[in-house]
């Protein structure tokens, strides 16, 4: 069992979402809504789903089949703005579909150029009002291993606790034992934390391992205690915090 909280959402739950929710593919505005769902299509984070009048319809091309879900029937829809196209990224449900959910679209998330809630832009995917991420300072002892080899010791990290996921330890550059460290040009992004500056790899002897660490330098305003501060996958390194090595959890997310 994990030492960290599960995500609890049942899927097919819809709670209405409170933001304003806008999303634009190559310049164009396609939906601009205050009356959209959350829908968990599985139980760690829900999707936007669209009410059809609060989108463009003139961007959408009706591809004349359908799909089926546990929702409903949903006729599939691809998006034409100029010569950006998306094929069958759009789903446009039925009067069969789940309550408050007819008359609606959910587009893939991929398929816009960006989203925004409010003024913000978010990543990757919607965010879940039921997760919480907190940044928190502390004098706990981290030290990050790998093979031996020692990465990483400070006396002053910050953790991250987000629902779902195991304790993220950020810890200073400073702390870091950069002769293992290999910059790398992977960059992801995060709903709550936002996007990756930096990765490294870790280079041992003549093997390069790809991808154990990664930097936020201008993380989201929640989360602005980690900015430049490096943390290390749990899952692919050794952690020993206060003195006590901690066993490898199995999930994968930064």
């Amino acid at each position: 069992m994990p030492d960290y909280p599960k995500a609890f959402t049942p899927v097919d739950r819809i709670e209405p979402v409170p933001r304003r929710i806008r999303a634009f593919l190559g310049g164009e505005q396609v939906l601009d809504t205050t009356r959209a769902s959350y829908v968990w299509e599985w139980s760690f984070y829900p999707q936007y789903y669209i009410p059809i009048a609060d989108v463009k319809r003139d961007l959408l091309v009706d591809e004349r089949r359908t799909e089926e879900s546990r929702r409903g029937t949903a006729r599939l829809h691809g998006l034409r703005v100029g010569e950006e196209s998306r094929p069958s990224c759009a789903r446009w449900y039925g009067d069969d579909a789940l309550p408050g959910l007819a008359d609606t679209i959910r587009f893939d998330w991929a398929a816009m150029d960006g989203w925004f809630e409010e003024d913000e832009e978010v990543f990757v995917h919607p965010r879940n009002p039921y997760a919480r991420v907190d940044a928190l300072r502390s004098t706990r002892s981290v030290r990050v291993e790998f093979d031996g080899a020692v990465l990483a010791e400070s006396t002053s990290p910050v953790l991250v606790f987000e629902t779902g996921l195991p304790t993220r330890y950020y810890v200073n550059r400073t702390d870091l034992n950069t002769s293992h460290l290999v910059p790398s040009a992977t960059r992801t992004a995060c709903p709550y934390k936002g996007r990756t500056s930096d990765y490294w790899s870790v280079r041992l002897g003549d093997t390069v391992h790809p991808d154990l660490a990664w930097s936020y330098t201008f993380p989201t305003a929640a989360l602005l205690p980690i900015a430049g501060l490096v943390a290390f996958y749990n899952e692919k390194v050794d952690l020993i915090v206060d003195g006590e090595r901690l066993s490898r959890p199995k999930t994968h997310f930064s």
